[in-house]
């Protein structure tokens, strides 16, 4: 029998420009299970040759949806009562180390693998996360992130 994810998760893709990216996400939130995804402005949807080339299938289990851009992906997770939090480096960044999760329905945004999150998903998130790094190029792929994310809010 499948375990089910005790929290609620749409995954909030703003701009993100690879496709093997997106399909890396897609298969991560099959792992991580209860889990959407919302792909947002630049993003390829599916059908995709190269999203299929690393989701590996995981198109089809994972529910997505898709808009032309972030304001109306926001405008949808507010709209379902989902707290809504972004993962950058910012000055105002905590740690995902000490992020208190109290909620169980959660819309995590990550975003574009050079500018980063749109100034409209920073503005409407609660919280803004980050990935304690210490090497010098202080940053790693979104897809990785997005795993690593994923899967410590998902067993805290």
């Amino acid at each position: 029998m499948l375990k089910k994810n005790k929290i609620e998760i749409i995954v909030i893709l703003d701009d993100i420009r690879s496709m093997h990216n997106i399909g890396s996400i897609f298969r991560t939130c099959d792992a991580i299970g209860n889990c959407q995804i919302y792909l947002c402005g630049i993003c390829a949807q599916p059908p995709n040759k190269q999203i299929y080339k690393t989701a590996l299938g995981a198109t089809k289990s994972v529910n997505w949806k898709y808009f032309e851009n972030i304001k109306d992906g926001l405008r949808s997770v507010k709209e379902q009562g989902y707290q809504i939090i972004a993962i950058e480096q910012t000055k105002q960044s905590i740690s995902l180390k000490s992020f208190d999760n109290k909620t169980k329905r959660l819309a995590i945004i990550f975003g574009n693998e050079v500018q980063g999150i749109s100034k409209e998903g920073l503005e409407s998130s609660e919280h803004v996360i980050q990935i304690d790094q210490y090497g010098v190029k202080k940053s790693m792929n979104v897809s990785v992130i997005a795993g690593i994310v994923l899967w410590t809010i998902s067993h805290n």
